[in-house]
């Protein structure tokens, strides 16, 4: 293969999952390294990995630094050409890597997004990221039969769902995730930055995973309905959503979600974490979303359907 490969996988708990996706990744039908960088867990993660995969590069972080900075810090612990981010309960087939490998050939790719399958798979889980015109992100293709992978709409803005690849040069001249985002969007942010500086993303439908979504964060656990709420508000003020003609339509959309998420929830958990993101991008310059970056066919009742579905 052309490129060398950093694998990284970011953990925290979830001892039983990281196994099976190291011992799928040791079945790989190319050479690669493996970074694991451990957000201070409590299972044994960091002594059951040197005991049984010492061939591991391990990083044991003694707090959790959130997704964002342990991945930064794993992908800085590495130096090959492409890096692949991977989620601990994503189970890669023999080939993976190589036909990941494969979509870098093209010198403008800056970013690939692999097909992931639900565990059925038969069922697509994702090929990376759709935006709609509020920035709102959505799986492409989730619960669609495998036989659409390789459809072209919705548009693919970025890689994001459990098993993300990168180019280290895109990467870097990025700046990598935004710890800022400690969980959700970081993957949304970095993939409009690249995509900013000139760089394509591109499906990558013959690299296949079988993904167990949320079972590691858990599927609307708080954690997640937190750290989904502050993206929100701070990528909506990052990115100067309020400024554009979509500005309305964002505002409502946000208000209806919040309001639906309060009746499930029973807490005000939605319209805080809002508030706290649009805070947190306050004293940042605005960015200019990247022409191209969002999908104009998702409308707005579209993307009310979409926003109860997994992300």
């Amino acid at each position: 293969m052309r490129h060398s490969v950093d694998v990284v996988i970011t953990t925290h708990q979830g001892w039983e999952f990281t196994r099976r996706c190291l011992e799928h990744l040791g079945r790989q039908s190319v050479g690669h390294s493996v970074i694991v960088s451990d957000g201070a867990s409590t299972d044994g993660t960091p002594e059951k990995l040197r005991a049984l995969f010492p061939h591991v590069t391990l990083i044991a972080h003694s707090d959790d630094p959130g997704y964002a900075g342990a991945t930064n810090v794993g992908v800085a612990a590495g130096s090959s050409d492409v890096i692949v981010l991977l989620n601990n309960d994503a189970f890669c087939r023999p080939d993976f890597l190589e036909q990941v490998g494969a979509a870098f050939d093209d010198e403008r790719v800056g970013a690939v997004a692999p097909l992931t399958l639900q565990s059925d798979e038969q069922t697509i889980d994702g090929v990376g990221l759709t935006l709609d015109v509020t920035l709102a992100p959505f799986i492409r293709l989730h619960g669609r039969p495998v036989a659409e992978a390789r459809s072209h709409r919705p548009v693919l803005v970025s890689p994001g769902g459990g098993a993300d690849a990168y180019r280290r040069r895109a990467w870097l001249e990025a700046g990598g995730l935004d710890e800022r985002l400690s969980f959700y969007g970081a993957d949304v942010d970095l993939g409009l930055r690249i995509r900013s500086l000139g760089w394509t993303t591109v499906a990558a439908p013959d690299a296949v995973a079988t993904h167990m979504r949320s079972a590691t964060s858990g599927h609307r656990s708080r954690r997640a309905r937190e750290s989904g709420g502050w993206a929100r508000g701070f990528l909506l003020r990052r990115w100067g959503i309020l400024r554009t003609r979509s500005f309305a339509r964002a505002l409502v959309t946000e208000a209806l979600v919040s309001l639906g998420d309060m009746a499930l929830s029973r807490d005000t958990v939605a319209v805080r974490s809002r508030i706290e993101g649009w805070k947190g991008a306050g004293r940042l310059p605005r960015r200019a979303v990247p022409p191209g970056a969002v999908d104009p066919d998702i409308g707005f009742v579209e993307s009310l359907r979409l926003r109860w579905t997994v992300r």
